[in-house]
């Protein structure tokens, strides 16, 4: 355990947890995976993009998850006349009622909240994406010269939708890899689906309770950097990314072969801040390669870039990085 962690918070930190997940399960069924990841993102100040056919419950699971945090939340539906400034805000003129004189005031955008849904990322042209992104990234919007601080916790919920990408403007990479993790909502299993139709078809409604406050989010965002890692965890996390960046030294030679592309620094900052939220949250004071094998995919799967022979053998961005974690172990 390491010297500096406060056992108590981090023990708090450990049933509140489980409580969210618990709290969330009251409304959406399935996609445990899923809704631990988010939380493991909210915790570790980072992102998330959300991939999924229409119908999976992506706006259900963002608002109920706002709920359960006793947050703030705005959904932002994107769409191709979508302007920065009605995301971020824009400035009005108006007459001061005390000297007569006209002058500027800002009014503030659906940026300002807590929990942002930005509801199908990629419909909405590049010049209003990097409102959102640059938000993301310096936690201020900047207008006429003046920074207008986000409120904390700040936390963004990207949907994409990966059918229909007629008139879409998908996220390059490069923008990609400000978010921490691409999770795909798959369909839910037959028993699962059974259980959706049941819960929505009848008149019972399910309610939330708030579990944690803003306030103790951030404690609990600032609690798990303190979190003990290992210098062979350390090694593995790096390695892992490293060697996804063919025609290096580090490079296996199927990644030379399959990979176009691979990781930034980026990846192995949110495998360690990732793995460290995921120990406190199963109730560990360090973190173990467990930790960095089970974020792997969605921490990696936005960062690479296979090329056509990948795709021409079956061997997807997934299939590499599961080979990858095989050479290493």
């Amino acid at each position: 355990m390491s010297a500096d962690i406060n056992e108590k918070q981090a023990t708090a930190f450990h049933e509140d947890f489980a409580k969210l997940k618990k709290e969330i399960s009251k409304v959406v069924v399935g996609q445990e995976e899923i809704v631990e990841q988010l939380l493991i993102s909210l915790f570790s100040r980072g992102h998330c993009v959300l991939v999924g056919v229409p119908g999976l419950a992506k706006t259900l699971l963002i608002r109920t998850l706002a709920q359960t945090l006793n947050l703030s939340f705005n959904r932002i539906q994107f769409t191709p006349d979508l302007m920065p400034g009605d995301i971020t805000g824009t400035e009005i003129i108006e007459e001061d009622p005390k000297t007569g004189k006209k002058v500027f005031k800002f009014i503030k955008g659906p940026i300002f909240s807590n929990i942002i849904l930005a509801d199908e990322i990629n419909r909405t042209p590049p010049k209003t994406q990097a409102a959102l992104l640059e938000a993301m990234q310096e936690y201020h919007v900047t207008a006429a010269g003046k920074n207008y601080p986000l409120d904390k916790p700040f936390f963004v919920l990207a949907t994409q939708n990966p059918i229909e990408q007629e008139g879409t403007y998908p996220l390059p990479e490069a923008q990609l890899d400000r978010f921490m993790f691409n999770l795909w909502l798959d369909y839910p299993s037959f028993q699962d689906e059974m259980e959706i139709v049941t819960r929505t078809t009848s008149s019972s409604i399910s309610t939330v309770e708030q579990v944690v406050s803003g306030e103790s989010i951030i404690e609990y965002q600032n609690l798990v950097r303190e979190v003990a890692v290992p210098e062979s965890v350390l090694h593995f996390a790096v390695s892992l990314v490293t060697k996804t960046r063919p025609n290096t030294e580090q490079a296996p030679d199927f990644i030379n072969q399959y990979m176009s592309w691979g990781a930034g620094p980026r990846a192995s900052q949110f495998l360690i801040l990732g793995a460290k939220t995921r120990a406190l949250a199963h109730g560990r004071f360090s973190i173990s390669e467990e930790d960095i094998v089970a974020l792997a995919v969605p921490i990696l799967r936005h960062r690479v870039v296979n090329n056509y022979a990948a795709e021409a053998d079956g061997m997807t961005i997934v299939k590499l990085i599961d080979k990858l974690i095989q050479t290493l172990r």
